[in-house]
């Protein structure tokens, strides 16, 4: 089995996500093959609205030397998987609680908090990065709640 980082891209060419795709036969992994994946994996991630999904292209992702930038946000993309929004919001809580003097008993609350603030800093971005279209504020919420719930 072959892992490739695979990047795609908006209609702007602007990179969304970079996936780790891996696939099952290494003797038989054509480049074609990774890109769908990719495509298929932003689809399942709700990166885009449903109707903008055929606006979506994937390439293979090309190291970059130096210290590594983020690509359209300074929020981490790791964030949009499920094991990456569940550690950032593990670091955010745990910092909350050390600025709050550490009180017992309250994992719970810390963590509803971190979450909700992550949430709204990363829908806020999102709706940024589509040009802060009016009216279209809750879509961009209601995606990463409902990506937050899967």
């Amino acid at each position: 089995m072959t892992e490739r980082l695979v990047d795609v891209m908006n209609g702007s060419g602007n990179v969304l996500h970079t996936y780790p795709i891996t696939l099952g036969e290494a003797g038989n992994a054509d480049e074609s093959r990774y890109l769908a994946k990719a495509l298929e994996a932003a689809a399942q991630g709700r990166l885009v609205p449903d109707d903008k999904l055929g606006t979506l292209t994937a390439r293979m992702h090309t190291a970059r030397g130096g210290q590594m930038a983020p690509y359209g946000d300074d929020l981490e993309k790791t964030s949009e998987t499920k094991v990456g929004l569940d550690q950032a919001v593990r670091e955010r809580a745990y910092l909350l609680w050390e600025q709050d003097g550490r009180p017992d008993g309250r994992t719970e609350e810390y963590w509803h908090r971190a979450l909700d603030q992550h949430l709204r800093e990363r829908a806020y971005v999102l709706w940024q990065q589509e040009g802060s279209p009016e009216g279209r504020q809750d879509e961009f919420w209601r995606r990463l709640v409902d990506f937050q719930a899967q």
